[in-house]
């Protein structure tokens, strides 16, 4: 879930680029501090003394927490509205309380969503007293029957209430990423607004966190337990899960499950739910985040407007149990259809204790990616199929995970071992002591990296609020790091890493434990897609100030020049900081030849005449630089990135390998058994059956790109030099540079000096075509052990063509993504019949291919038959809603109105134009098309281009309850072998999914 490396370092590791000064400045001009300040309206914020972020924290007169930080790069602001309450303050009897709760915010108040509410609270009430009487009930005939009486007076309440109108508000302003989480501390809702729109957002939010209406209730419910559904047919999900509940076998962070029980989810209290949102859900427990292009000044007091009156209440959390010490090794078992793994865990101090700086240091030397003891001694010496490790610090404990997966001939309790030999290395102080620094170093780079984006800075406020950090300390973080000693760092882990830990091994096999539920049968609920409740109305006369869009005259915006090698170099400017990125393109890929994609892989494991491959990859990280050298379809880069100072010495370093590499049978040999592996494993995972496998079939039939691969047999007859060899070679074929940096004149010296060509450039090898056959009247089938069915509707459309792309962009937005679209409140809030559901009309991302349509749709097996006839019918008969459309259209205008292409997207995203013919930036035309656009139009473009279509059926799930007659009425059913899928060799024994 939350295990990304150094999540908790938050923005503090920045500090280092602004750290330019002597030391004799420093000691005053680095002191951290809080200081406090009234701004000309007389609230109250404070600050934190060389805080690069530029925070500004609130604390309104109710107890609300505003963060506030501002970035004028887009007219965009991250919006995050955080609750300090998740699923630790379930009550025992009521586990996925919160997470429910989450679900149900969206669903309006007495004034959203609503036609008449006196008369719809009498029906909730109805439901509510049902659900009581549901809970009590032990007889299973008699719960059916309450079941059904709430079905009925649903459906009722359904008359009255409007589906998604918050949705609907939302999405008219434009926004992005809307949505919720809910975690073991935390409820966090989001939204990424255009800056012109922050009145009404606040507006609607104000209105929406005012009280709860628990209104749609018992289709939520099914969405709910087909989201409970998706992760018991996740095997990475129950492994987190058993790790979790062998770490802590009181506290709730093992025994409270998020999602909930499958029990608790059947048997829900409204009155429950009504009362942990009146509990927790108040101004002094909740933080506002805001950052993006904001007036400090201004937008305080537009928040205090319209949060300022919500009452304050005592908030009182209850005391959760404490864990004993684990003194000796807990093992887990899970079981499933994906590749086995195993995990090791060690439980931790909490976030904000010395244990939290130390265990970072630690986790950081044993694995950051390139130079750390695992990186080293087992994934590049290729000893195990891959391994790494990550921590996580919450409020009252913590973990460090360590996970990898067994090569062919390993088992998993060697695997166990040997995570286990790279602790005690590191307890052993067997790493070089420059690494601390070092490894304080790439934290600078990729947080700097990291929070140059407003959602990942957003982030970083609200989880200081939800763990009661103060963020003077996450900015003195990396001091504070960067004061711990190599032997301070060897005692920690000494007293740390004992026999005190939880092993999971995920073995392959059936899981005994799935919860499998009949289908409750719900009658659909009433939309009222064509009402509006009187706010929803008031909503759309708020007016707010115009956004013009800003296009890019790409030709420019992108420099060009050329070094002494006449290589022509593209280059932008990087006005924020001293990062850089250099890549060397060229226009081939394993298309134009397979082996230049397999000697690239082949080149990460290599050394030179002068390092072995674990030296050289100290050599860039002791630089913080890194390299990539890769290959695409058409494509291959060869680059560097990192701090620009040391941009030619890691140039020089990368020139030294592509030049000397030295090629090595034996490391060729573990290349060739990864890759077997490698692909044994990845069969054995669902969604890559479904979204690669089944897909490209879907589009090819059996000549496709991804069928056209080497066998092991033919990889095992690859002479090594031939790959190295290859890499060499690559420099002879045409290319080009871009750069994307701060003194491009420097960075052209540095080129001139170490990438050095020879006379005339080759051209490119003859590119391999493939050929997208028609679609319809096949349904290809996959057998899997999973709870839930998906399927793929995927019909090939016309040939690309420009002029559709803001039809196309405009009926996606209306039609099938978002939570406002048609497809969602058909298939998921009407129906209740899936969790997730969406469709799209998808252009090309290259000129002269098809555009697809497709749908999707994931849920219980019972109910596939059910969703397949909506969303057929969905998909020959659009709905038409004109009010549904207007929002559509004003989102797609103001998302457009919104978006700036900055930094070095700008070279990216002219480079995907080109390969559709475009030449210009296309938004403007789109623009000005979609702002003309009606209804009428938008029908002619599904009758044109979707209505009718013939459709290849992709569906992967157990045969053994899925319908297969009812698939069979879509198309001929071909049972699809996933080695013949993918074009992999069966091994000798079966490999049973």
């Amino acid at each position: 879930m939350k295990l990304i490396k150094t999540v908790l370092l938050l923005l503090s590791v920045i500090c280092l680029s602004n750290c330019k000064k002597s030391s004799s400045e420093t000691s005053v001009s680095q002191e951290i501090k809080v200081e406090q300040h009234t701004d000309t309206a007389g609230f109250n914020y404070e600050t934190v003394t060389n805080d690069p972020t530029g925070l500004r924290l609130y604390t309104l007169e109710n107890g609300l927490k505003v963060y506030l930080a501002k970035n004028e790069e887009e007219p965009k602001i991250q919006t995050f509205i955080a609750v300090r309450a998740g699923s630790n303050y379930d009550p025992k009897e009521a586990t996925g309380l919160a997470h429910y709760l989450e679900h149900m915010v969206f669903k309006g108040t007495d004034e959203i969503g609503t036609q008449d509410f006196e008369k719809e609270k009498v029906l909730l009430q109805q439901i509510s007293d049902l659900y009581e009487q549901h809970k009590a009930e032990t007889d299973a005939d008699k719960k059916k029957e309450i079941y059904k009486k709430i079905d009925e007076v649903s459906f009722e309440a359904s008359k009255i209430s409007i589906s998604n109108e918050y949705d609907k508000m939302i999405s008219s302003l434009g926004a992005e990423g809307t949505n919720a989480h809910t975690w073991f501390e935390e409820t966090v809702y989001k939204n990424k607004i255009p800056a012109n729109e922050l009145d009404k957002w606040l507006n609607v939010e104000s209105e929406r966190f005012s009280q709860l209406v628990l209104r749609l209730f018992h289709t939520e419910l099914e969405a709910v337990y087909e989201e409970f559904n998706r992760g018991q047919d996740s095997d990475g999900w129950k492994s987190y899960a058993a790790m979790l509940e062998g770490l802590f076998p009181n506290h709730p962070y093992g025994q409270q499950k998020t999602i909930g029980t499958s029990e608790h989810l059947k048997n829900p209290s409204m009155v429950a739910i009504h009362n942990y949102f009146d509990k927790y859900y108040v101004p002094n427990n909740m933080a506002m985040v805001l950052v993006g292009d904001i007036d400090f000044d201004q937008t305080i007091q537009k928040v205090n407007k319209a949060f300022g009156s919500f009452e304050k209440k005592e908030v009182v959390h209850p005391v959760l149990p404490k864990e004993d010490p684990i003194t000796s090794p807990v093992i887990k078992e899970v079981f499933g259809p994906t590749a086995e793994s195993v995990s090791v865990a060690f439980r931790s101090g909490a976030i904000g204790t010395k244990e939290e700086k130390l265990l970072t240091l630690a986790d950081m030397l044993l694995a950051n990616g390139n130079a750390g003891l695992i990186d080293l001694n087992l994934n590049q010496k290729q000893v195990v199929q891959n391994a790494g490790c990550s921590p996580t610090f919450l409020n009252d404990y913590g973990y460090h995970q360590f996970y990898g997966s067994p090569k062919a001939d390993q088992t998993l309790d060697e695997v166990k071992d040997l995570l286990l030999s790279q602790i005690d290395k590191l307890k052993k102080g067997e790493f070089d002591e420059w690494m601390i620094s070092a490894v304080v170093n790439d934290l600078k780079l990729s947080q700097t990296r990291e929070y140059e984006n407003n959602t990942a800075l957003a982030s970083a406020y609200y989880n200081a609020f939800i763990h009661r950090e103060d963020w003077k300390d996450k900015v003195e973080f990396l001091n504070e790091l960067k004061k711990v000693s190599k032997q301070e760092l060897v005692d920690f882990a000494n007293s740390f890493y004992k026999d005190n830990y939880v092993v999971i091994y995920k073995r392959k096999g059936e899981d005994k434990n799935i919860t499998k539920v009949e289908n409750p049968g719900i009658t659909p609920v009433e939309l009222n897609r064509d009402k509006q409740s009187e706010f929803i109305k008031a909503f759309a006369q708020q007016e707010t100030p115009a956004l013009t869009p800003k296009y890019i005259d790409y030709k420019s915006a992108i420099k060009e020049t050329k070094t002494t090698s006449e290589l022509k170099v593209s280059y932008i400017d990087n006005p924020n900081n001293d990062l850089f990125s250099l890549s060397i393109i060229f226009d081939m890929g394993r298309d134009n030849d397979r082996k230049v994609s397999l000697a690239t892989g082949y080149l990460d494991y290599l050394g030179t005449d002068k390092y072995s491959p674990e030296e050289l990859k100290k050599e860039f990280y002791k630089l913080g630089i890194d390299y990539f050298v890769n290959a695409g379809s058409d494509k291959t880069y060869v680059g560097i990135s990192g701090l620009k100072e040391n941009l030619d010495a890691g140039l020089a370093l990368l020139e030294h390998l592509w030049t000397n590499a030295v090629p090595n049978q034996e490391t060729y040999a573990k290349y060739v058994d990864q890759i077997a592996k490698g692909r044994q494993d990845s069969k054995t995972q669902k969604g890559n059956i479904l979204w690669n496998g089944l897909m490209s079939y879907g589009m090819y039939g059996d000549n496709s790109p991804l069928r056209n691969i080497y066998t092991i047999g033919e990889l095992q007859a690859v002479n090594p030099q031939e790959l190295v060899d290859k890499i060499k070679e690559l420099r002879n074929f045409k290319q080009r540079i871009f750069y994307y940096g701060k003194d491009v004149d420097a960075a052209i010296a540095s080129i001139n000096k170490n990438h050095k060509v020879q006379g005339e450039l080759l051209d490119y090898p003859e590119e391999v075509k493939y050929v997208q056959k028609e679609t319809g009247g096949n349904v290809y089938f996959v057998d899997y052990d999973m709870v839930q069915s998906e399927m793929i509707f995927l019909a090939k459309g016309s040939e690309f063509d420009s002029g559709k792309m803001a039809a196309s962009r405009l009926f996606n937005t209306y039609f099938g993504s978002g939570l406002s679209s048609i497809v969602f409140q058909e298939i998921r809030e009407s129906k209740s019949l899936a969790y997730s559901a969406f469709s799209a009309y998808s252009t090309a991302s290259e000129k002269g291919d098809s555009n697809y349509v497709y749908a999707y749709i994931g849920t219980q097996a019972n109910k596939m038959p059910q969703a397949v006839d909506a969303m057929m019918d969905l998909m020959t008969n659009m709905p038409e809603a004109e009010e549904q459309f207007n929002a559509a259209k004003e989102a797609t205008l103001k998302k457009i109105a919104a978006q700036r292409i900055t930094k070095s997207k700008i070279f990216w995203t002219y480079e995907g134009l080109k390969k559709r013919g475009i030449d210009n930036d296309n938004r403007e035309e789109m623009y000005n098309t979609i702002k003309d656009m009606t209804l009428e139009d938008l029908k002619s473009f599904f009758n044109e281009n979707i209505k009718g279509e013939t459709y290849n059926v992709l569906v992967v799930g157990n045969k053994k309850d899925v319908n297969m007659d009812a698939l069979s009425k879509l198309g001929v059913v071909k049972e699809m072998d996933v080695d013949y899928l993918f074009n992999y060799e069966k091994k000798n024994e079966d490999i049973k999914l």
